[in-house]
């Protein structure tokens, strides 16, 4: 019985690159505003990529239950010179499903991940697709250069967060690194292969392992309104990830429980000879309170720790579906069908 996937006969070349194509993915919630703006720019990018390697693209909108005009805008968008699909999700799911639609509804060979917030810049797709087709590699991922404009507070907390997660793992995870990212096509088939619901995108993409490249680069400024994650997000997905992909939480709680143990077992042998010294017994009330509550406190942490891998356990045996899809559109473009445009829509 064979436990693993054989993706060899996937392998890029640059001779095979344009026969494969690209799919770029771009998760939308709440976008309407600049999304026509970012559609006409992965136009012209789709064209650039044709004239240089023959490459045939098509873009995935996946509408994660979007509150605005998002799915309005996203039927109507044109198709010129690279195909358009649109995914709309029966409610917000959350951006991991959101990615994980796009990936599935995927129908070309590579497949490329970006924002439509405005903030990945689509003049750096083209660097990425030489990455993939001239250098042979297979996962692509873009990473912030620098942190200058964060606060101090910020920055400590995500280089806490990745050498948490990082911590007695065998595949690390890049530091800074986002879901801006290319992967070939044997490495998006791989992706695929992962059956986990609860899913933390950049640590699996990096998990499948392949030979991998960063790229550094600049975000631009949000083309319009503000992100859409609160601070009591943002560490909901940072407690997301680490309970979906590492155990370094539980080892923390096992290692604070021996550290803990140790001192309790040095502060006995401490009253034990304070005892047979002066023969008098160490005042208790306080030190027995402290004590207590320190310990308790401890012991709530590791059952809330412990609870949230139940959780995911739980999530798993239940193994309901990650999305379910409301709506579905494709339209062909210029590149595959010459002038017209056919279209087909399914409800799903």
């Amino acid at each position: 019985m064979m436990l693993g996937t054989d993706v060899s006969d996937l392998s890029t070349t640059a001779a095979n690159a344009a026969a494969q194509g690209l799919s770029i993915v771009v998760p939308l919630y709440n976008e309407a505003a600049g999304l026509p703006f970012l559609h006409q720019r992965l136009g012209a990018l789709a064209k650039t990529l044709r004239q240089r390697y023959g490459l045939a693209c098509e873009v995935v909108y996946v509408d994660d239950g979007s509150a605005d005009k998002t799915l309005d805008i996203a039927r109507g968008l044109g198709a010129e010179g690279l195909d358009v699909q649109v995914v709309s999700l029966s409610r917000n799911f959350g951006k991991e499903a959101a990615l994980m639609a796009g990936l599935d509804y995927a129908r070309l060979g590579a497949v490329l991940f970006m924002d439509g917030d405005g903030q990945h810049p689509p003049a750096l797709v083209e660097q990425l697709v030489s990455h993939w087709i001239e250098g042979g590699f297979d996962v692509v991922y873009t990473a912030k250069a620098h942190r200058d404009n964060e606060s101090r507070m910020r920055r400590i907390a995500v280089h806490g967060f990745y050498a948490l997660i990082n911590w007695g793992a065998r595949q690390k995870i890049p530091a800074d690194a986002g879901d801006f990212r290319l992967l070939s096509p044997r490495a998006a088939v791989a992706l695929r292969q992962l059956p986990e619901r609860n899913r933390f995108f950049k640590g699996l993409a990096s998990w499948i392992g392949f030979r991998q490249i960063r790229v550094d680069y600049e975000p631009a400024a949000r083309a319009h309104g503000v992100t859409s994650f609160s601070p009591g997000q943002l560490i909901g997905l940072s407690i997301e990830g680490l309970t979906s992909f590492s155990v370094a939480p539980l080892r923390l709680a096992s290692l604070l429980g021996v550290v803990l143990a140790t001192v309790a077992f040095l502060f006995g042998l401490s009253i034990l000879w304070e005892t047979w010294m002066s023969g008098k017994s160490v005042p208790g009330y306080p030190s027995l309170v402290v004590g207590l509550m320190t310990i308790g406190g401890v012991q709530l942490i590791m059952i809330g720790i412990v609870g949230e891998y139940i959780g995911k356990i739980l999530s798993e045996l239940k193994a309901r579906p990650i999305y379910f899809v409301a709506e579905h559109s494709v339209k062909r473009g210029e590149q595959e069908a010459g002038a017209s445009i056919g279209e087909r829509t399914a409800a799903e």
